[in-house]
């Protein structure tokens, strides 16, 4: 690779781009514990450790304590107009979007750690004393033939709920917790689950992301298969992964478009790689929660990055020139596939060292556009490569601040 010029200048990093990175919300204490986050209507709830539930009315610019201020609040959900929070041997309830909570009967002596609402029901797991029910909006809760047991996560899909319990995998039910039934990932702790059409995965504890296509008969493990995942997300056909690390590795988040067969690091803009333990996509922004390091938002449509502009089968491959060139701080990148294609696109810096993946995935014929957001990188000379199943090449580009 020849190097034809450099131009570096020291320039700082702008945290309050919150359209092209990740950026730390306001209101919530910047060392704060973030568990989980819930939508109603047009506001979202954040729920803290010590503090208690935090709501946000303009998409989480800003944010402010609501008067369940003094607790620790592990998970969230919404059941009609009602807010359900489950604390630390305690669950409340609010119907009038968190002016005031009430206490209702449910956790004593156990934390509520993961919610669900599922239909005209809402289900709750515990730390160690299983699955609880509520068939009026979170008003009262009665157990169910789950019980003494680590309840982490649920998801459903049709009249399935699916429920990640101890290290014992992932039960389902299909009739209101009467009955609980194994599935055949029974040996990994499912921290957290979520679905995509008929499709449903589960975040494990150690080994990634596992995914099953006929309810929970069969499981795969996708390429994300070394991580411990703490939370997802999913939205259209793209779904999100948080990583939580102890204390080795990296957190943050990861994003996949094709069902978990790929996936890319979309961290741009943490300031420290987090641990991220809650997710929501909402009204065209992601949330990220963290362990120790407060809130975040981005974007949804840019994290994404890339976009079909054309279904029209091209005569060849062919990597455009990015435009603009020079560019400050974003660029577009177009490329051409004629046939469906494992496609690769990826960022060099000058010394040959990858700087950030766009595109990790199969993709069917079309032209493509993928945006490449240099915000947090230093001026100079930057390589893009493009590499299909039977296709290479490399450009050159010039970021300039």
């Amino acid at each position: 690779m020849i190097i034809a010029f450099l131009i570096i200048y020291n320039l700082s990093f702008n945290i309050n781009n919150c359209k092209s990175q990740w950026v730390q919300c306001n209101g919530i204490g910047t060392n704060q514990f973030v568990y989980s986050f819930t939508l109603l209507g047009n506001n979202i709830f954040a729920g803290t450790s010590q503090y208690g539930v935090y709501v946000s009315t303009d998409n989480g610019t800003n944010w402010s304590q609501t008067s369940l201020n003094n607790k620790f609040i592990y998970s969230l959900t919404i059941a009609g107009n009602n807010i359900i929070a489950g604390s630390q041997y305690a669950t409340y309830r609010s119907t009038n979007n968190g002016t005031s909570w009430i206490q209702t009967n449910l956790g004593n002596y156990y934390s509520v750690v993961s919610l669900a609402t599922y239909g005209n029901n809402v289900f709750a797991g515990t730390n160690g004393d299983g699955i609880y029910i509520s068939t009026n909006f979170g008003a009262s809760w009665n157990i169910t033939t789950i019980s003494n047991q680590y309840v982490y996560s649920f998801a459903t899909l049709g009249n399935y709920i699916f429920a990640g319990i101890g290290e014992s995998g992932v039960f389902y039910s299909t009739n209101n917790g009467s009955n609980w039934i194994q599935t055949s990932l029974n040996n990994h702790t499912a921290q957290a689950l979520t679905t995509i059409g008929n499709n449903i995965f589960a975040g494990t504890i150690g080994y990634g992301v596992y995914l099953s296509t006929n309810y929970g008969a069969n499981w795969t493990q996708t390429t994300l298969n070394d991580k411990t995942v703490y939370s997802l997300a999913a939205s259209e056909n793209n779904i999100f992964a948080g990583i939580y690390y102890i204390s080795t590795g990296s957190g943050g988040v990861f994003l996949s478009t094709n069902n978990g067969a790929n996936w890319i690091n979309k961290n741009q803009g943490f300031t420290v790689i987090p641990s991220v333990v809650a997710l929501l996509t909402a009204n065209n922004y992601i949330f990220a929660g963290t362990y120790e390091h407060s809130a975040w938002r981005r974007t949804y449509s840019e994290i994404l990055v890339i976009n079909k502009i054309s279904k029209i089968v091209p005569v060849k491959c062919s990597l455009k020139q990015n435009y603009p060139n020079p560019f400050n701080p974003t660029t577009t990148i177009r490329y051409e596939i004629p046939k469906n294609s494992s496609v690769k696109l990826v960022i060099f810096d000058v010394l040959g060292r990858e700087v950030e993946t766009l595109v990790d995935e199969k993709q069917t014929a079309g032209t493509y556009e993928a945006t490449f957001n240099a915000s947090q990188y230093s001026s100079g000379v930057y390589f893009y490569k493009l590499t299909t199943d039977n296709f290479s090449e490399t450009k050159k580009m010039l970021l300039i601040k």
